[in-house]
């Protein structure tokens, strides 16, 4: 692959006139302190100065971008909202970037309500997406915690996944089509929405998921859903996490596969969010040691009629379950959502779990998913371990398609430059590939994950991206040092 040349300080000028001739003058940013900004990402741990930012305003924008780094040996960011976690977003130091910032394009092209879908803009909130499917009485149901300021084009990039993906999937499951520009400024506009087209290698699946290594995605079309007539949401303190996928299952059953959220919230990592938010309680009386945060969804008319006592029968359903849990003793509690107020409570405790821990002290985070099965020998394993070498975890997850949030912070007591922390990283994830599970699962590989990438990724998948990436990419243009290791 060829390598990236910066150009001289007399041509970094001409680079900013030329992109400034691309975008207008207006929409091109040199500022040191707009810099500083877009090369920042949200943990503060990924920082480095781009030449300049470009705001694009339409494809054909993006496509002249593209083609002007490409003459001017200039790397080729890609930034959404600047919500990532892995410094995927943000440029590399020393090397000559620029930035671009796809917030202008942030329209909602079209919303088709006969085959619900929606066609937005890579610069689109996903809150703001999920608002324009609620007008046509729809839904979009992917959504976590960065909804409010996220956008769908870093989305798709790291193929997020977030809360509903038990029953809905992930970015990658519900977008049915892409309009994207490649390294070499050509335009990829496939926003036919198909739901099935077996016309060759899918150029949408390639894109989604490589952190802009290969393109931007500038548009894609998503799948829409008819929106909830009942939910039932509740928090549950089970047995053991080993009884998990019992409750789990016989909601499933119960309820014909409504189930849209089964989120793990053990006791540490609630009593950290109660803690740092007073204002936040433990939702049942006597704190769960194993918590279950579930929500139940139907848009079936039945499920949301009213019964005698006037709760709706979806609700009956889930406590008629609950009550045959409790005298089976997996579920020892529960509190089931009243009012929407309770179950806005509840959805607070579980998206403050990642302010918590950063306002807690210093702490390593993964993002790893495992058969629902090995799930609970896992968590065994490593509590026991941090325990051992004084470590104190934080662990929420997706518990019902697998994903975990496994952070490690420092127990009472211990100082957290004073913990072995290489040896628990090696311990983690010698057991979390013996146990078939995967080092990242939601959030990407950016720049924080490329040392586990090297040395745990099968190195013929591997030698394949690596291929892929010379292929499309061959001067190194898009995105460089995020995702593929070096050789």
């Amino acid at each position: 692959m060829a390598e990236l040349s910066a150009p001289g300080r007399s041509d970094r000028q001409g680079f900013s006139e030329t992109c400034a001739g691309i975008v207008g003058e207006a929409n091109v940013l040199t500022d040191p302190a707009a810099l500083s900004v877009y090369g920042t990402d949200w943990t503060g741990q990924y920082t480095a100065t781009p030449l300049a930012v470009a705001r694009p305003g339409s494809t054909s924008e993006v496509a002249a971008l593209v083609r002007a780094c490409a003459d001017a040996g200039v790397a080729i960011v890609p930034q959404g909202g600047r919500t990532g976690l892995c410094g995927g977003g943000v440029p590399l130091a020393g090397q000559a970037s620029l930035v671009l910032s796809m917030g202008r394009m942030n329209r909602v092209r079209t919303v088709d309500e006969a085959a619900r879908t929606m066609t937005v803009e890579a610069g689109v909130i996903l809150e703001s997406a999920q608002d324009a499917a609620e007008q046509h009485g729809l839904t979009f149901p992917l959504t976590f915690g960065a909804k409010g300021s996220c956008m769908i084009g870093g989305a798709l990039s790291t193929n997020a996944g977030g809360m509903n993906v038990l029953r809905y999937g992930t970015a990658r499951e519900l977008c049915v089509g892409i309009e994207a520009v490649l390294p070499d400024g050509s335009i990829v506009n496939a926003l036919t929405g198909l739901r099935k087209d077996n016309t060759g290698y899918d150029i949408k699946d390639l894109l989604i998921g490589a952190e802009g290594t290969l393109g931007i995605i500038t548009a894609a079309v998503f799948k829409l859903y008819p929106q909830p007539r009942a939910r039932t949401t509740a928090f549950l303190s089970i047995a053991s996490l080993a009884q998990a996928h019992t409750v789990l299952n016989r909601l499933q059953d119960q309820t014909g596969g409504a189930v849209e959220v089964f989120e793990f919230m053990p006791r540490p990592a609630v009593d950290v969010i109660c803690r740092t938010f007073p204002n936040i309680r433990h939702p049942l009386s006597r704190p769960a040691e194993t918590g279950l945060l579930i929500e139940v969804a139907t848009s079936r008319a039945d499920d949301a009629e009213g019964l005698p006592d006037g709760s709706l029968r979806l609700n009956g359903q889930v406590l008629d379950l609950l009550a045959e849990l409790m005298e089976d003793g997996v579920v020892l509690d529960a509190m089931v959502a009243q009012s929407e107020q309770q179950r806005t409570d509840l959805w607070h405790l579980r998206e403050s779990i990642l302010e918590a821990i950063t306002a807690n002290g210093p702490a390593y985070h993964t993002d790893i998913s495992l058969p629902l099965a090995r799930i609970a020998e896992f968590v065994t394993a490593m509590d026991d371990l941090s325990a051992e070498l004084g470590f104190q975890p934080l662990t929420v997850g997706h518990l019902g398609d697998g994903n975990l949030h496994y952070a490690l912070t420092a127990a009472q007591g211990r100082r957290w430059n004073d913990l072995p922390l290489d040896t628990m990283r090696q311990s983690l994830f010698d057991n979390l590939m013996a146990l078939g599970g995967s080092f990242s699962a939601e959030h990407g590989i950016g720049q924080s994950k490329l040392d586990v990438m090297r040395a745990r990724k099968e190195p013929a998948q591997l030698a394949a991206m690596r291929a892929i990436k010379r292929a499309l990419d061959p001067k190194g243009v898009m995105n460089p040092g995020k995702l593929l290791p070096t050789d």
